[in-house]
């Protein structure tokens, strides 16, 4: 197991036990857009609640974006976007700031993901940037986006079309473990 996919599944956890003492998160039911995340089945359009879900078996997607941009992406952004299916989870980091952590509900999900992270990268490579991908949005209402460097692993706040701006972790294992669950 690499320290991502431990790091996240301790988030995961504890996200878990804030659900079991409170309220698991709700989100409208829709049998067109299934997922291993609803708790249940329920009418369409009626509040169900969810919870995120190991994802079994295993994912292509990873290795098409990474053929598709002709680079190999690091491993610590495919570990984490391989682990789990969810819809966001919202966090807070040590100094208050609010996020919300970006998951894949399904595998339709997922591909409209790799759609996403594509043009993100498009977007670098036109730039003249180096490559960032992004797993999270600081919330509320901001346009900084959550972004792992490519090359060497470090997390950072960046804004579309602009160079990060501050570095957060030096990994995303390192990133995870700061973070809070906030339901």
């Amino acid at each position: 197991m690499t320290a991502t996919e431990t790091a996240l599944d301790q988030l995961m956890e504890t996200f878990l036990a804030s659900c079991d003492q409170h309220q698991y998160p709700m989100t409208p039911f829709d049998p067109d857009w299934p997922s291993a995340c609803y708790r249940h089945e329920a009418s369409p359009g009626k509040d169900v609640s969810w919870q995120p879900v190991r994802i079994e078996g295993p994912l292509d997607m990873f290795q098409r974006l990474s053929d598709a941009l002709e680079e190999e992406l690091h491993p610590d952004l495919v570990s984490y976007y391989s682990r789990y299916w969810s819809d966001p989870i919202n966090c807070v980091m040590p100094d208050g700031t609010q996020l919300s952590l970006l998951f894949a509900w399904n595998r339709e999900d997922l591909e409209r993901l790799r759609g996403n992270l594509i043009g993100h990268a498009l977007s670098k490579r036109k730039q003249k940037r180096p490559l960032t991908l992004f797993f999270g949005v600081v919330e509320p209402d901001t346009n900084d986006m959550i972004s792992l460097n490519n090359q060497d692993g470090s997390i950072w706040l960046e804004k579309p079309g602009k160079a990060p701006h501050t570095r957060l972790a030096d990994t995303l294992a390192d990133f995870l473990r700061q973070l809070s669950p906030a339901l």
